[in-house]
């Protein structure tokens, strides 16, 4: 049962990316899984029972990293290096960030999505601050720039790049994560 469970949020996530939260449907998992809406149901009873699941597992995966990244004894660059990495190879070459579509059907998302969606973009740009203040503190960043500023321009960066690499099939990310390499001080 939780094996179903956690197919139908992964590939409910796989939706999110390719067609957006208000372009899925039950219908969509349970031709994808192969099993009867009434199954998907008995997991999700409702549309958002499943929004809240997906949220809750991207900001499993961003806790996880968080945690990962603390515990880990590379340098402030290298960690903000890293997170800038993952966030860029974690999406095939169509799809792209889930919270960044969730984020685009913020409006039409039921009011729990919406919070849930709030949370985990406050968590990921926390996350982001707190590495961003890190590698000032460290120098390798300019220390005299706005922390949320840096934060929220590579994280827009990234997500736009996935965007337009989504559109135009070309893979501006590799352009984008060069420039964003710039912002570190040549040692």
């Amino acid at each position: 049962m939780e094996n179903r469970k956690k197919q139908i949020i992964d590939l409910a996530i796989k939706l999110v990316q390719q067609k957006g939260y208000v372009g899925f449907s039950y219908d969509d998992i349970s031709k994808q899984l192969g099993v009867t809406k009434a199954s998907i149901h008995y997991h999700f009873e409702k549309k958002e029972d499943l929004g809240v699941a997906i949220t809750e597992r991207i900001t499993k995966s961003l806790e996880y990293f968080l945690l990962s990244i603390k515990n880990s004894s590379v340098s402030a660059e290298e960690k903000l290096k890293q997170f800038i990495q993952q966030q860029a190879k974690r999406f095939e070459c169509t799809e792209i960030c889930p919270i960044s579509s969730l984020q685009t059907d913020y409006e039409s998302l039921p009011n729990i999505v919406q919070n849930k969606i709030k949370e985990v973009s406050k968590l990921e740009l926390s996350i982001l601050k707190e590495l961003v203040a890190e590698a000032q503190n460290e120098k390798s960043l300019n220390d005299s720039d706005d922390i949320q500023s840096v934060a929220v321009t590579i994280l827009s960066s990234i997500k736009g790049a996935l965007l337009y690499r989504r559109v135009l099939d070309d893979d501006v990310l590799v352009d984008v994560l060069n420039q964003l390499n710039r912002f570190f001080k040549k040692s």
